[in-house]
């Protein structure tokens, strides 16, 4: 039985797992809960499934439980149909979002917010086959499927990773600014701004309490149909500095939510409408064989009965526009449509 034939039992039987492939590998691991329960995450090694504020903090344990690797073979579907643009009201809705979040940095209360917007499809997904296209499509980012009765079905092809950590040797990322990838990518005041206040805040933060710190320069990474800019943060933890300290310095990082972090996160709450849910939490390998690998949850969807929940945001500065901040979510939700598979 391959890795999907084990996944759509677990399905049927509404059993905890989850499945995942780390940025260009092509072996699948599937972690298999033995029971229902819903445990929370209070520091025990396994695969975390951490929301962006308020929720539960969930782990699937990797003692005693099934925990197997496999190749990936895949069998691509084309995606179901072109999906239609936002409607004119949710895009005015996030215009007014985005100029309201200018408001405030302009009044000083924050210098950059991430604000976001959920794009709910009516559609009965085909799970496996949405899962194998995410697979073969997105090979350079951490891919999953993760499900438990009690939180439900989501799914995504994460770009960014929170930490990574070997033994005491931990690596971040500061990600930030998005465009359409062509092979001459050009960025603009805004993006790089943006992404330099991400690379600031982690240093500021890390840099007295960390040995051997290295900060990489910003590059262009391509992600999907997608280009952003990247730094890359590394050191060596200290003793009185560990990875769980580590973890609350980088969650949520600028990258989705914004700086001042307490203040951005107060705008995010109350403006939004919405529960971000897991969308801009983290998930991934937490203590496994002495090492830890975890992601940001982004470019993500969540399947609820007959509806597709696809989450994404942007980054707002000073120099924001409205109106191409809606589209450039509108081409981050592409990650996601350009691979659903939807039943008949």
């Amino acid at each position: 039985m391959n890795i999907f034939e084990q996944i759509n039992i677990l399905l049927i039987g509404e059993k905890p797992f989850v499945c995942y492939a780390k940025p260009n590998e092509t072996i699948g691991n599937l972690l298999i809960q033995n029971n229902s329960e819903l445990n929370e995450f209070s520091g025990q090694s396994g695969f975390v499934f951490m929301p962006f504020d308020a929720g539960l903090k969930v782990v699937l344990p990797f003692e005693g439980n099934s925990f197997q690797t496999e190749e990936f073979v895949v069998s691509q579907k084309e995606s179901s149909k072109a999906f239609k643009p936002s409607e004119i009201a949710e895009k005015l809705a996030f215009e007014a979002l985005v100029s309201k979040g200018i408001v405030e940095i302009n009044k000083g209360i924050f210098q950059k917010v991430v604000v976001s917007r959920k794009i709910v499809l009516n559609e009965n997904l085909a799970i496996l086959d949405t899962f194998q296209n995410l697979i073969a499509t997105y090979q350079t980012a951490f891919r999953y499927l993760f499900f438990h009765p009690k939180i439900g079905l989501w799914m995504g092809a994460t770009p960014e990773q929170l930490v990574k950590i070997n033994h005491n040797n931990f690596e971040t990322v500061a990600l930030a600014g998005t465009q359409l990838y062509s092979e001459s990518v050009t960025w603009a005041t805004k993006e790089i701004e943006e992404q330099q206040f991400v690379t600031d805040y982690i240093v500021a933060k890390v840099k007295d309490k960390v040995n051997k710190l290295i900060i990489s320069n910003a590059k262009t990474v391509k992600a999907g149909n997608l280009a952003h800019l990247k730094s890359f943060i590394s050191g060596e933890l200290t003793t009185d500095f560990q990875l769980i300290d580590l973890i609350k310095i980088l969650h949520p990082t600028p990258a989705v939510c914004g700086l001042p972090k307490e203040n951005a996160i107060d705008f995010i709450l109350k403006s939004e409408g919405y529960n971000r849910k897991y969308y801009a939490g983290f998930l991934g390998e937490y203590n496994k064989d002495n090492q830890t690998d975890l992601f940001v949850n982004l470019r993500c969807l969540e399947v609820d009965n007959d509806v597709v929940n696809i989450y994404v945001g942007c980054g707002i500065t000073k120099d924001s526009n409205p109106e191409k901040e809606f589209i450039e979510t509108e081409n981050k939700s592409m990650t996601m449509r350009n691979i659903l598979v939807v039943n008949a």
